[in-house]
């Protein structure tokens, strides 16, 4: 995982993606979800997207592992984010209609990425839906101590294939970052199933 990085940077980030217009991503995920809709918002970061959920009337559980963004994102939203990782993240089971993990999942190193989607998958109702993206690719790297894992739609297959999830869709995108355009991004939406 990158939460030093993110714990010794934290101002930057947040100054860097609070303002980031997501809604074409918002407008994929929010169809499928009922009215009062529990979400959980999966390495919230600034908690921007944990403010658009709360204004959709959902009922949103937030959660990030660094100390600082998860109290720059508890000032910010004005709600209670968790401080934990995605494996430490618990609460009742089959209980949420949605999971959104934006740009967060892709920390985590490819040899426990099975385990921690599945973790998660724990917690997302029987029809429920799995948003998440990865920075577009095939490999692992580490960029100024963040570590990054690529996938690509073959990847994203094998990665949940003994899941009960299955893909819904999938679409890339270009990064919504002023001047970062050129960067590539595999956004997926995943049905959780009855197996």
């Amino acid at each position: 995982m990158s939460t030093s990085y993110y714990d010794q940077n934290a101002s930057e980030f947040f100054n860097t993606t609070v303002s980031v217009d997501v809604s074409p991503l918002y407008e994929k995920f929010i169809p499928n979800l009922p009215t009062n809709a529990n979400v959980i918002d999966a390495g919230c970061g600034s908690g921007r997207d944990t403010c658009f959920f709360l204004s959709k009337g959902f009922n949103v559980t937030s959660f990030d592992a660094s100390h600082q963004l998860s109290t720059l994102a508890n000032c910010h939203t004005q709600h209670p984010i968790m401080c934990c990782t995605f494996l430490e993240f618990s609460t009742k089971l089959d209980s949420q209609d949605g999971i959104w993990a934006c740009a967060s999942l892709l920390h985590v190193p490819k040899s426990e990425l099975r385990d921690t989607v599945a973790h998660l998958a724990n917690f997302l109702k029987t029809g429920g839906t799995f948003y998440c993206s990865f920075k577009y690719g095939d490999n692992e790297v580490e960029r100024n101590g963040r570590r990054f894992t690529n996938l690509n739609e073959r990847l994203l297959e094998s990665l949940i294939e003994s899941l009960p999830l299955e893909i819904k869709e999938t679409w890339v995108t270009q990064d919504l970052r002023p001047g970062r355009e050129s960067e590539k991004w595999l956004n997926a939406l995943l049905t959780k199933n009855n197996s």
